[in-house]
């Protein structure tokens, strides 16, 4: 199947099972904005506890905070947000569709990237485990044509990125022939820059309004409480600052279902060193970081480093982890190391005093950032696409059949336990409930009693629930139940009393805690 095939079907699985709605959609819906259904908002606050726990409960030296969405304008001032948060866009005539220029040549990158792999591919299925990749890359006429033509255009891209030259990046865009995806044609406008920040007013009449802003990322709060944090919290560098929160930015193009949105969720780290330090430390956080993604279980070869090419105003390194979705290879989490840019910026437009004693060197200085940002909806959008499959089945009769399922992991999927009674009738159903509310307060569970067991487990299946229990007429005997495992589709006869300590182990976040 096609990978743009699967992302649709993805889609279309994310609103049938009650996992993301677009937003407003009695009304036609609003562009790039969309609400979380009952089975979404499990996982995505899933998905914040795995990140919060894993930054705040495993390291000693982190402690969280939750600063407000409006803030103080001259604050984006100092941060060089007004003046430098902006895209390139650029126009097609024909079909007065908007893009970013510099996604449009990352995609022609990518279909360079795309060709060679699929000379690879093509070599593997031919030569067989004689197949020797390293050197066929190194050799292959066809592969290196292709790699000189994405070297010198990453080169040019490189240069005219760093250089701010829009002229170049038009002229790139031309040369490559890149034509826009609704017309198929090259008539493209110049490259301007827009701001991508939200802005409104705060006030109680238009004359005495504060012209305000939306907050395009959630880092800003953290700069601006630093010096609460380490006070009240008596914390000695190295330390970090965590924030989960809302973040808004007015993308233009925003695209690939909840990859990109005008309103989203990041999570946050802001680690407090040494200057001179922050390199080591931003080499530390990156494998850790690493570490985190790699723990789900995705498949190593599914991730990697992409250094950044330009680096933004603030930073001296940068990197981004990326996955490979289902349209290729894009960001999750981004690292950065941050010098002391923010911190001091916002020492000059405060006017006031934020540096750090410290003890150990006898000596005040305003501390380097390291920055680790990852979305949560990118994260979301990732274990999505990382578990979802089709597979063809053989039911007890004989009979084939298809079934979605979504292979989550068991501490992160939004329903831990499912309980069927075999019959509604018999006191089958009644058992049911008391299983249900002896384990209710452990994990979340969810009674079904509708359609036949069959359906039940498809149900299940394809909202991730890694385990499902059948009371029947045996139970009411011995107390037993069969306990049906999602992954393998395997069932065993247990005792009732054993159900919360097996599931327990399994669905609790020490499982992932404990391979980082």
């Amino acid at each position: 199947m096609a990978q743009e095939d699967v992302f649709k079907k993805l889609v279309a699985h994310c609103k049938e099972y009650g996992f993301v709605f677009q937003s407003s959609e009695i009304y036609d819906g609003l562009g790039a904005v969309y609400d979380y259904g009952q089975n979404g908002v499990e996982l995505k606050n899933n998905i914040k506890k795995y990140w919060w726990d894993s930054m705040v409960l495993l390291h000693e030296n982190v402690v969280g905070i939750d600063s407000a969405i409006f803030m103080h304008p001259t604050i984006w001032k100092a941060s060089g947000h007004v003046d430098a948060f902006n895209d390139p866009l650029i126009d097609n005539k024909d079909s007065k569709k908007r893009y970013r220029a510099d996604v449009l040549i990352e995609e022609q990158l990518a279909k360079y990237e795309d060709k060679i792999e699929k000379e690879v591919e093509k070599a593997k299925k031919r030569f067989g485990e004689s197949f020797d990749e390293k050197q066929f890359r190194e050799t292959n006429g066809r592969v290196l044509e292709v790699q000189a033509k994405w070297d010198e255009l990453q080169a040019r891209f490189v240069k005219a990125l760093n250089d701010s030259n829009l002229d170049e990046l038009k002229q790139i865009i031309i040369d490559q022939e890149i034509v826009c995806p609704v017309s198929g044609t090259r008539n493209w406008t110049d490259v301007r820059q827009f701001n991508l920040m939200f802005s409104t007013e705060m006030g109680s009449t238009a004359d005495g309004a504060l012209k305000i802003y939306l907050r395009p990322e959630t880092a800003q709060g953290i700069f601006v409480n630093y010096l609460n944090v380490q006070k009240t919290g008596r914390m000695k560098i190295p330390f970090g600052i965590a924030q989960i929160g809302k973040a808004f930015r007015n993308e233009i193009v925003a695209r690939q279902f909840i990859f990109r949105m005008r309103e989203f969720e990041q999570m946050e780290l802001q680690f407090f060193v040494r200057p001179g330090s922050e390199l080591e430390w931003f080499q530390k956080w990156k494998q850790t970081r690493m570490n985190w993604h790699q723990a789900l279980g995705f498949g190593k070869e599914n991730y990697r480093f992409h250094e950044h090419d330009k680096l933004a105003h603030y930073a001296n390194a940068a990197v981004d982890i990326e996955y490979r979705f289902p349209f290729g290879f894009k960001e999750v989490e981004g690292i950065h190391s941050r010098t002391d840019f923010d911190l001091s910026q916002h020492q000059e437009y405060s006017g006031k005093k934020i540096t750090y004693f410290d003890p150990e060197l006898n000596e005040s200085y305003v501390p380097f950032v390291v920055e680790t940002s990852i979305g949560v909806d990118r994260m979301f959008l990732q274990i999505m696409a990382a578990t979802y499959a089709e597979e063809e089945v053989v039911s007890e009769d004989g009979k084939k059949d298809m079934r979605v399922v979504l292979r989550i992991p068991a501490p992160l999927a939004p329903v831990k336990l499912a309980v069927f009674p075999l019959m509604k009738k018999d006191g089958l159903a009644e058992k049911a409930r008391e299983i249900i509310d002896d384990l209710k307060f452990d994990f979340n569970c969810q009674y079904d009693e509708k359609d036949s067991i069959g359906k039940r487990y498809r149900r299940h299946d394809a909202i991730g629930t890694p385990f499902c229990v059948t009371v029947d007429h045996i139970t009411l005997e011995d107390n037993t139940v069969t306990l049906r495992y999602r992954d393998t589709m395997l069932q065993d006869r247990i005792v009732i009393s054993d159900l919360r300590s097996l599931i327990a182990g399994e669905v609790s976040m020490k499982k992932l805690f404990a391979q980082l």
